[in-house]
């Protein structure tokens, strides 16, 4: 995977060698050129957004959802627009890992690339363009940008005139069912099959999500904390996300040279009791997305002593980010009440100490799903359904390669411990908006 340009509050990629390792990658596989087949199914990123002139040559990097750059312009759009109004029908919150700020950034720092850019894409449309020469974005990779107004699937026309971005500057959004492109969020709840609002995935890679797929409309009510998007016309996604997962634990290991012992490591942070450390945690290192929204949000590690270990801060680490999924949970559960949770990802299928954690945070049972690449499996499950292939999806039994039963009276201390991290965090960034 091509690394990301740049450091600090911003990531950028190039779309051009994204493509060509996609191409390469299928072509691996397959033996064959990409055209060859006539079912195409897509599961990439979402957020991400670039611009290209009338040929269809990039105007700008690719810039990722994890570009904060946009914060202040994230703030004068919640200045000028009622935030709460425009969180309803796009599903989305005025913040910088959306087009409407991103869009605004661009336009006052880079006037030039701006002025040169006939279409503003996500990957997924510019990997069509290359592959396919189409560039219209599907129902799900639309929905999540911030501008498409989630109820009537087109976009929100009164916000584009608001931020002042002409129209025809956006993809056409398709409905061709022979060309699946759907966001990896989505799709890896439809690979782990949960479809129904009987189902949580709750999923930590580089980052972290809990969402919830049904079939039907958006919500008519939704959480603050929350954000609502497609998987298609027929399916909603409703979550929440947390910029900082396995990613802020990768950082810590590399950081502070655990070693490569990493058997020995795990028996260690199993050996804590709940909250046992003295810590509190703030696990913002890139920023806050839900629940409370703050882009210039900075993590921070309290409490620290002379006699403070590596193992403790680290198992501070497992439990603080397990909080902050306790208040996605929370927000959750007013749509989908006492719903299963089922787990994906690499960083907690490598950890059972952190699926227990979880499990006792959450004070429910959490199960291990059996689907090791979700998010593939799930691109393909919608292709195939799409054609009639194969059935309703909906009917698909959960599999599960193992369950974390919660212990509830170390979730009656994590609670404790939950408690002191919002109380921190309302000191440091005020309530929850």
């Amino acid at each position: 995977m091509s690394r990301p340009r740049g450091g600090g509050d911003f990531v950028e990629l190039d779309p051009d060698v994204l493509v060509e390792e996609v191409v390469k990658t299928v072509e691996g596989l397959s033996g064959s050129g990409v055209g060859a087949s006539e079912l195409i199914a897509i599961s990439t990123f979402w957020h991400s957004l670039m611009g290209v002139d009338a040929s269809g040559a990039p105007t700008t990097p690719l810039l990722t959802w994890a570009d904060t750059r946009a914060t202040q312009q994230a703030k004068e759009l919640r200045a000028e627009f009622d935030e709460r109004e425009i969180h309803a029908r796009t599903g989305c919150r005025l913040h910088p890992s959306y087009w409407p700020a991103k869009l605004r950034w661009l336009k006052a720092e880079h006037p030039r690339k701006f002025d040169a850019t006939s279409k503003w894409l996500g990957f997924g449309e510019y990997l069509c363009l290359r592959l396919f020469g189409e560039s219209a974005a599907s129902v799900s990779m639309a929905s999540a940008t911030g501008l498409m107004n989630q109820s009537t699937c087109d976009w929100d026309a009164e916000l584009i005139r608001g931020i002042r971005v002409p129209l025809e500057t956006l993809p056409r959004i398709f409905t061709d069912e022979t060309r699946i492109v759907v966001g990896d969020g989505a799709a890896n709840n439809v690979g782990g099959n949960c479809t129904t609002k009987a189902t949580i995935a709750l999923m930590i890679g580089t980052s972290g999500a809990m969402r919830v797929v049904y079939t039907g409309e958006p919500p008519a009510k939704l959480s603050p904390s929350l954000w609502s998007y497609r998987v298609s016309r027929e399916r909603v996604v409703v979550g929440g996300a947390l910029s900082d997962g396995g990613g802020l634990l990768e950082w810590l290991v590399q950081s502070l040279n655990t070693g490569d012992n990493t058997a020995a490591l795990q028996q260690q942070l199993a050996a804590f009791e709940p909250d046992s450390h003295g810590l509190t945690i703030l696990p913002f290192w890139s920023g806050e997305r839900s629940t409370g929204w703050h882009a210039e949000a900075r993590g921070g590690i309290f409490g620290l002593r002379q006699q403070t270990t590596t193992p403790e801060i680290l198992r501070a680490a497992l439990e603080a980010i397990a909080y902050r999924f306790a208040l996605i949970a929370e927000a959750l559960d007013e749509i989908a009440p006492g719903a299963t949770v089922i787990v994906t990802g690499n960083a907690l299928r490598s950890s059972p100490v952190w699926l227990q954690i979880i499990a006792d945070v959450l004070g429910r049972p959490v199960m291990l799903g059996s689907a090791s690449e979700a998010s593939m499996r799930g691109a393909a499950l919608l292709a195939l359904e799409a054609v009639g292939k194969i059935g309703n999806l909906e009917a698909v039994p959960v599999s599960v390669d193992e369950v974390f039963e919660p212990d509830m009276q170390r979730h009656a201390r994590y609670r404790d411990g939950l408690a002191r991290q919002q109380d921190l965090y309302e000191r440091l960034f005020g309530e929850t908006s």
